[in-house]
């Protein structure tokens, strides 16, 4: 059985928020991204879909399209 995260059932802060929005931005993986805010990847999801934030790559060409 898995062990639940410290914050688990616990109210998003500010702050918490904050770091989420920074580390999304950043392309960090859902997975690292609940290991830093001690959060479910489940958790990290339905937070990012509630505040409108994307967890898709920015640096990445579109339809795998390189530049030549």
């Amino acid at each position: 059985m898995h062990k639940k995260p410290k914050n688990h059932n616990k109210n998003w802060s500010q702050e918490e928020i904050q770091e989420l929005k920074m580390l999304a931005e950043g392309n960090t993986p859902t997975r690292i991204i609940g290991m830093k805010l001690q959060r479910t990847e489940d958790s990290i999801r339905s937070k990012v879909f509630d505040e409108n934030i994307s967890l898709k790559p920015t640096n990445q060409s579109p339809y795998n399209k390189r530049p030549k």
